[in-house]
């Protein structure tokens, strides 16, 4: 089980694992100098070498036999890639994770496949701003955005020359900050400028299947996604989308999970459905427009949003996280679906800069009708950093009703409950 040291889903994958009485070894990106720091056995892999990460997983698994590959979040999925494949385990093929890492050669890789996808272009992230715009020219509104970092972070809405400007300058000190730097990405060396897509903005979590692609939920983001920042805030499914536009959405993922040679494990994608008006007489493929492609799954928290049952029992539900590992030991789970509810996710935005200092609320949140759990993970004293350059959230909050209506909200009605204390940050002088 591959994993960064902050990922949320270490837990509930390990968890399942223990249900179905697996072993578990850890391969994780933590201290190098150390021999097993947190002496729970992990290997100390550098996932920004994934061939000499591979490498040591196969010679690990010459004294010990390793019958699945997991992996957790983007960093660590070209590693897994790799090692899965000189196991003869089934996963995606290694360029097919390679591409799905650069949020430019993917959109590449799906434009020559006849997708929908933003028109888009890179610039070194030295490069000068305004000469980009004195001789590339560049067309208004667009996004700019990291290559490699994920949850929005980084992405910003420019609609006009001084506003381009002050967001690529942004992303370039954001690129620079310590905890991406040590990431040694060669993509975070350039910064994407593309075209923003106007509408509503969908997720998808999915598997292949040895090359068949299975939708497993679509999710609904009913807060709209317009800029300048873009902090996703609640997940909702199933989705309240004409079946038509649903179909399209799954016909497109089918297309972009083949051309980028995706194959088996998990997949978790990104849309936007361009109005009806923007169109004349638009066919509702032509409305779907891919925002991104990733081989992992949900990341955070949000993948508990999800249970799933199977005919044989449906007294008993389980998780995202054992679906996927079920699939990476090459189990069918194909008669596994969505439990009938409607469900949801809420992930509790930083409203401010600032040091958090506690909550108020959380039982009268837990008392909304609907909601079945809140999970608070900002810790005390701990410096938040809203987006576009933080990468968390004060937590989330979980519901489950008879409606998308109905959970929508009751997440609503629950985040007005919590009265969050934030004080400000201290400026530190040099």
């Amino acid at each position: 089980m591959l994993s960064t040291t902050t990922g949320y889903q270490t837990r509930a994958f390990l968890e399942a694992a223990q249900k179905l009485g697996l072993g578990v070894t850890f391969g994780t990106d933590r201290c190098h100098v150390l021999e097993d720091p947190w002496q729970d056995g992990a290997l100390p892999l550098r996932f920004e070498d994934p061939e000499a990460s591979a490498r040591q997983i196969v010679d690990y698994a010459q004294g010990k036999p390793v019958h699945a590959v997991v992996s957790l979040g983007d960093r660590p999925t070209p590693t897994a890639a790799r090692a899965a494949q000189r196991l003869g385990l089934p996963f995606h093929p290694p360029q097919a994770a390679d591409i799905c890492r650069d949020k430019y050669l993917s959109r590449q890789r799906l434009r020559c496949a006849g997708l929908n996808v933003p028109a888009a272009q890179r610039y070194r992230v030295e490069s000068d701003p305004e000469q980009i715009l004195a001789t590339h020219g560049v067309r208004f509104p667009c996004v700019l955005k990291p290559l490699a970092l994920s949850a929005s972070r980084g992405v910003i809405r420019a609609d006009g020359d001084s506003e381009f400007v002050r967001a690529f300058r942004r992303i370039r000190e954001l690129l620079r900050a310590p905890d991406v730097r040590v990431m040694r990405e060669s993509s975070n060396e350039f910064i994407q400028v593309e075209d923003y897509i106007e509408g509503d903005e969908v997720a998808v979590e999915a598997v292949a299947d040895h090359g068949q692609l299975r939708v497993l939920a679509l999710f609904e983001k009913p807060d709209p996604l317009a800029g300048p920042f873009f902090e996703e805030t609640l997940y909702v499914t199933p989705s309240r989308l004409a079946p038509e536009v649903q179909d399209a959405v799954t016909e497109t993922l089918r297309r972009a999970a083949e051309a980028l040679g995706l194959f088996h494990g998990p997949l978790h994608a990104e849309f936007r459905i361009m109005p009806q008006s923007a169109f004349n007489a638009a066919s509702p493929h032509e409305r779907v427009w891919i925002l991104e492609v990733a081989s992992r799954p949900i990341g955070g928290l949000c993948s508990r949003a999800l249970r799933f049952y199977s005919p044989e029992n449906t007294k008993e539900h389980i998780t995202l996280e054992e679906l996927i590992i079920r699939l990476a030991l090459d189990e069918s789970v194909a008669a596994f679906a969505r439990e009938p509810q409607a469900s949801g996710v809420m992930m509790i935005p930083i409203p401010a800069e600032g040091v958090y200092e506690g909550v108020e609320g959380v039982e009268q949140a837990l008392n909304t009708p609907g909601v079945w759990d809140v999970v608070i993970s900002a810790k005390p004293l701990q410096k938040l950093v809203p987006l576009p350059e933080g990468s968390s959230y004060l937590g989330f909050i979980f519901a489950r009703g008879e409606s998308p209506q109905a959970v929508e909200q009751a997440l609503r009605t629950a985040h007005g409950k919590l009265r969050f204390t934030v004080s400000p940050a201290l400026p530190v002088l040099r």
